[in-house]
């Protein structure tokens, strides 16, 4: 086949797919730029090796295969700039955010010591913002009953995690 008839069969073949190329593109990278490059790729890539496609019906599948390698191997060939972590710097912002999370945990941790009529209506108030009512109500419990359990349990949590007591306050 000459140079010239192999690239109309080439065009005929995949000419079609432009469009759903993009769309793909687009849709695995999120930038047009980017989704641009993926389809000229994919072409190129097809015309380079379209004497290996055996099924001339199964063309779409084998453009999306191949745009979605090509989208792969963008990621293979970036390489991340490696940074000394001695040489970071954390704001004050960013500081905050971790004392959070460590906060978080230890709160997490404290409530696993409650004894269970402690931890659950607690855990139901804070986790799932469940009024005294219905904690009540869920719990088979009366209204004052709860209001103890959860100041016991507050109580306890804050011994727990070093902080002042109500009764040292006073």
């Amino acid at each position: 086949m000459s140079a010239n008839a192999q690239q109309i069969h080439f065009e005929q073949l995949v000419s079609g797919y432009t469009d759903d190329l993009f769309r793909f593109a687009l849709w695995l990278c999120r930038d047009r730029e980017v989704a641009q490059d993926l389809v000229q790729e994919t072409m190129l890539r097809a015309w380079r090796s379209i004497d290996k496609l055996r099924d001339e019906q199964a063309v779409k599948p084998w453009l999306l295969t191949t745009l979605r390698r090509e989208n792969a191997r963008r990621f293979e060939r970036k390489q991340l700039d490696l940074v000394d972590a001695d040489d970071l710097q954390i704001s004050d912002e960013q500081q905050s955010g971790q004392d959070e999370l460590v906060l978080s945990r230890q709160v997490r941790e404290a409530m696993k010591t409650l004894p269970e009529k402690y931890r659950e209506p607690i855990r139901m108030q804070v986790i799932s913002d469940c009024s005294v009512k219905q904690i009540a109500r869920k719990l088979g419990l009366t209204r004052s009953a709860v209001m103890t359990r959860l100041f016991r349990a507050r109580e306890q949590l804050t011994q727990y995690l070093g902080g002042p007591t109500e009764t040292a306050i006073r």
